[in-house]
């Protein structure tokens, strides 16, 4: 998102909050689930069941504008003892996002039917921009081009709308469609990253439906905390940066590459206008980047010391497993991530400092090795943004059994961030933390066995292990 796309005078559209979902889908049943058009279209579709769900536009206004949701069911293998929620994170991204992780779902929820629906506006449920978002438009889900003008200018002429598309309103979806999809087998949810402080708000004014347990990937920090939002997200990457910086250096392998502190090696690197150019574009976010990925974070050394003696095979190597990790995670129509939803729920909800300024944060990122994109963004977003609501900062009254899935080398949620909300959360039920050593953002992605072997024992037991699970340990990580 480039601030001259957020800036500068727009062609204004106002756009229909009840336009139809993409094409692809327009052949779906209502409300009930079907054969879903696009089963055929790749092989992890096969044998799926699709629905489209009507929600108010507004919680608040349940007789007013509706807004058009997409649920996807992946039925279980076999007889099925019970369905799970797998609800996305973002703000931006679509159960699409789970497609290409099914085995390890499928191992992780056996017997289980997962159903994965699109937050509003994402995927195949209703958009902020319905035709620039729409998979049929030219950049596809994606915006592209005059559509970012076209958008933006659609959104700030009508902010009502825009400002609707929020965490509560999302979190009131899931509840109505959890009930409208209630099976008389145990009800599971969960949620990873954004997802779980949507599933937490949903939570606060739960489904009638029991919920038999709550599972939550990477959980965000407590909501009224300043020093975990999104605008300090730049200095909870660097201390996660320098923790992979000082592991280097007590391994002796690693360490014989370098005749000073690898951190000294890569201070120079980061504040080189030449390594912007290989890494092609900020250094201090691109080794930031690299923290997300295991794989990705053990060759930090080898890319520093291929650098120092002008080798870029390791910079090549790491930027073809991002490129390969990317399109693995793109390949369907509704991949792209909604940029407009982004902005607006972290503007709204996960920003402690709105009036943070471009100056402020390039002074902040001086000191630092390893940065984030996210706090630039927050700067002057150019849509509308919404006040915090009354659920903003509450817990839940109640919880049902639930399980805290946290790496330890998280640059996202940090771990910290996840014990001190765990803390509080403790006194609405049972609440466990199980820690995965080594481990980054999304248990689900970067450290599957562990995830698989913990949630099957939490779906039987509902017990969470007091043990670690290390990521070492962890073959397929």
């Amino acid at each position: 998102m480039r601030r001259f796309l957020l800036s500068c005078s727009m062609v204004m559209v106002i756009v229909s909050p009840s336009m139809a979902a993409p094409s692809a889908n327009e052949r779906t049943p209502r409300d009930t689930f079907a054969a879903c058009p696009d089963e055929e279209s790749d092989a992890a579709l096969a044998g799926t069941l699709c629905a489209h769900f009507t929600a108010p536009l507004d919680r608040g206004q349940p007789g007013g504008d509706k807004i058009d949701l997409f649920v996807r069911k992946f039925p279980a293998r076999g007889r099925s003892r019970g369905q799970v929620w797998l609800v996305a994170g973002g703000p931006g991204e679509s159960g699409a996002s789970f497609y290409p992780l099914l085995a390890t779902l499928r191992d992780s929820f056996a017997d289980l039917d997962l159903l994965i629906p699109d937050h509003r506006g994402t995927g195949f449920s209703d958009r902020l921009c319905p035709t620039e978002e729409a998979a049929s438009s030219a950049g596809g889900a994606a915006l592209d081009g005059a559509e970012w003008g076209s958008c933006f200018g659609a959104l700030n002429a009508a902010p009502q709308r825009a400002r609707a598309f929020s965490i509560s309103n999302a979190a009131n979806d899931l509840r109505l469609m959890i009930d409208r999809y209630r099976s008389a087998s145990p009800t599971w949810v969960y949620g990873v990253s954004y997802g779980t402080q949507l599933v937490l708000r949903m939570l606060q004014t739960p489904p009638m439906t029991p919920i038999r347990g709550v599972i939550l990937d990477s959980l965000v920090p407590p909501e009224d905390t300043d020093k975990w939002d999104l605008s300090h997200r730049s200095f909870i990457v660097d201390a996660v940066g320098r923790r992979a910086l000082l592991a280097c250096g007590r391994v002796r392998r690693c360490n014989a590459k370098f005749a000073e502190p690898i951190e000294t090696v890569l201070r120079r690197l980061v504040d080189d206008p030449a390594t912007a150019k290989l890494v092609g574009g900020d250094p201090k976010q691109f080794f930031g980047s690299l923290l997300d990925i295991p794989d990705l974070r053990r060759r930090i050394p080898d890319i520093v010391d291929g650098l120092v003696r002008e080798d870029n095979t390791a910079l090549t190597q790491v930027k073809e497993q991002q490129s390969a990790l990317g399109a693995l995670f793109n390949r369907y129509p509704q991949s792209p991530i909604s940029v407009p939803l982004v902005a607006i729920i972290s503007g709204s909800e996960n920003n402690a400092r709105p009036g943070l300024t471009r100056k402020q944060v390039a002074t902040e990122s001086q000191s630092l090795l390893f940065t984030s994109n996210l706090p630039a963004l927050l700067v002057d977003p150019g849509l509308p943004t919404y006040t915090h609501d009354a659920a903003f900062g509450r817990l839940p009254v109640s919880l049902p059994p639930t399980l805290v899935l946290q790496g330890d080398m998280d640059p996202k949620t940090p771990f910290e961030g996840a014990l001190a909300h765990v803390a509080r959360l403790q006194s609405a039920g049972t609440v466990g933390l199980q820690k995965i050593v080594g481990a980054p953002h999304y248990v689900l992605l970067t450290a599957p066995a562990c995830f698989t072997s913990i949630v099957r024992d939490f779906v039987t037991t509902k017990v969470v292990s007091a043990k670690p699970c290390a990521l070492s340990r962890s073959p397929r990580s």
